[in-house]
């Protein structure tokens, strides 16, 4: 286990969904997060005390975790005078990016000189194997979304709160390295062998109790050419029975491809839909999740009820206002 609290290293993210990371882990497990240390030019902010190293240690934070989603999931150089002086300090390193600390000879050397770890999120717990396609006992529900980072994870993990509190048994299933660092465990999906995709989704939902619902963290978009294909390995692995169609409404473009524009939530639908019943022809469409963090209370208002009208759907923005009506839509 990596030990708690953290400290969020921010770095120089260039924007504040480039720390998609930290928002995560600040917004759902706040307890585990002292403090956030920035560099200079980053425009990320969770609004948490700005701590240096040696602060953060007194503070008693354990483990500092690189909170950063960049594209390509590198580690900076620019980032390892710092990781060097925490880790002396006696913080452990947690990052999900690709780019793997152990990989990384100056920060090996001084993890072992100060008898620290160094903790790899984003490298599969096990071997996985092949999807099998098998139905499976109990039910599942997938956030599939226009785009990137439009709130999949948190429409997973609200699902999962709203239901426990209604004492529904409901499990949330991360395939993300945010997610494995909010709960502890999962799969860090897209660092898995394509092949074995599906597989490790299905081995993550295995059976359950008819009435058990697994809430499954939604990655990428099957519009993304960058990153639909870990997305279509959650719909034919989890077997969805009900789908959560998430958006963003302030996106101009995808993320990272400006010559790439968002499809509309009908086709997210008709798309998601189509895919879904390769593996479950039964699956349906429970509501429709919108980020409105860019939007004022009567603007969200505002959008929300056209979009619900428009598609026959609840509409909500589950952080904002809860999952309940998301629930509600499950059959």
């Amino acid at each position: 286990m990596i030990p708690t609290p953290y400290l969020l290293f921010l770095g120089d993210a260039p924007d504040p969904l480039a720390a998609k990371v930290a928002q995560g882990i600040r917004d759902w497990r706040p307890e585990n997060a002292v403090g956030q240390f920035r560099m200079e030019g980053c425009r990320a902010d969770m609004r948490l005390p700005d701590m240096e190293i040696a602060e953060a240690v007194e503070a008693g934070a354990k483990t500092l975790v690189i909170g950063v989603a960049n594209r390509g999931g590198v580690i900076s150089k620019g980032w390892i005078a710092v990781l060097k002086e925490a880790l002396a300090a006696g913080m452990d390193v947690a990052s999900g990016l690709h780019n793997l600390l152990r990989d990384e000879p100056e920060l090996v050397a001084a993890a072992e000189a100060a008898g620290r770890t160094l903790h790899d999120v984003r490298l599969p717990p096990k071997p996985y194997p092949i999807a099998n396609g098998k139905r499976r006992s109990g039910k599942r529900c997938l956030a599939i979304g226009t785009d990137c980072s439009v709130g999949k994870m948190y429409t997973a993990i609200a699902m999962e709160q709203e239901m426990r509190a209604r004492e529904m048994k409901a499990t949330f299933r991360p395939t993300g390295q945010t997610g494995i660092l909010i709960t502890g465990s999962g799969v860090p999906l897209d660092a898995v062998v394509a092949d074995f995709m599906a597989g490790a989704v299905e081995d993550l939902t295995p059976d359950n109790d008819a009435d058990h619902w697994d809430l499954i963290e939604g990655q990428g978009s099957l519009f993304h050419a960058s990153f639909s294909g870990v997305t279509l390995a959650l719909v034919h692995g989890g077997q969805p029975d009900a789908l959560i169609l998430a958006h963003e409404p302030t996106r101009t473009h995808m993320r990272g491809l400006p010559d790439y524009q968002l499809p509309s939530l009908e086709e997210l639908r008709d798309v998601g839909l189509r895919l879904a019943q390769v593996v479950n022809p039964d699956v349906y469409v429970a509501g429709i999740s919108v980020n409105t963090a860019a939007l004022d209370e009567a603007e969200a208002l505002e959008y929300l009820a056209g979009v619900e009208a428009r598609m026959g759907l609840p509409a909500v923005d589950p952080f904002r206002q809860g999952a309940g009506r998301l629930v509600d839509g499950l059959r």
